[in-house]
């Protein structure tokens, strides 16, 4: 069976998933941070010292989706990997810019809480690829046909927020099951969102890496140290600068 293609041309698929596609967070203003080590780091020991601080534990603000467990069971139903098919891990899920191009993929299969088309409107395509505008980048460069969003369950985004794009590019919001079965996957990218996903649940994104079975690569994703039973005065000072 072919996928839910708007042509017959044939497809070069990259399949980008996006970890914080798995977690809920009950705080929505914790969002929306520019990557760089003082928000992929600093700022989650801050948002740790100013909730103990209200008596507060942050780790219950972000609850992590069962469907982690069954995520590659059910994404194999629908999409075929080839024997040289492997992941790339990063951070940024900027990087799926690049991955995109220089594996001349035409398709982009996309699961995540956000869309990352680019926010306001056309507009935001006007500058520098980055985490928000990726893939609304790789269809106004034409480096990709069609998209297809496949949004998280927890995502507070809309499909009508990004009207303006669905009118020019070819731009298609999924459910899994909604999809064609027998997708053929050139490569596969999985981005950490350090800056919206906490650091204590590194542990299970690197086992969800591990848990597809394919050969993977880890590109620039730096290792995150959560130690809170050793912040010190000084320590905490300097995160609160953060």
């Amino acid at each position: 069976m072919g996928t839910l293609s708007a042509d017959n041309t044939e497809m070069k698929c990259l399949l980008s998933i996006d970890w914080d596609y798995f977690i809920h967070t009950k705080k929505e203003n914790w969002n929306s941070y520019l990557e760089n080590d003082k928000n992929t780091v600093k700022l989650w020991y801050k948002r740790y010292i100013q909730s103990k601080a209200q008596g507060k534990d942050i780790k219950k603000f972000f609850l992590l989706s069962s469907e982690i467990i069954v995520f590659w069971n059910k994404v194999k139903e629908y999409f075929q990997f080839e024997k040289n098919t492997k992941i790339l891990v990063s951070d940024s899920h900027a990087l799926s810019y690049n991955i995109a191009k220089e594996n001349n993929c035409n398709t982009v299969y996309l699961f995540d809480a956000h869309a990352d088309l680019g926010y306001g409107g056309l507009s935001a395509l006007d500058f520098e690829v980055n985490c928000a505008n990726w893939l609304g980048q790789l269809l106004k460069d034409k480096i990709v046909k069609r998209a297809y969003i496949i949004y998280s369950p927890f995502t507070v985004e809309k499909p009508e927020y990004f009207k303006h794009m669905n009118s020019v590019y070819n731009i298609k919001y999924r459910r899994l099951k909604e999809l064609g079965k027998g997708i053929n996957v050139s490569v596969i990218h999985i981005c950490r969102s350090g800056a919206w996903t906490p650091p204590w649940l590194d542990n299970r994104f690197y086992q969800f890496i591990s848990a597809s079975g394919i050969p993977y690569e880890i590109v620039n994703c730096p290792p995150r140290k959560w130690d809170t039973k050793n912040i010190s005065f000084s320590d905490a000072i300097y995160y609160m600068m953060a």
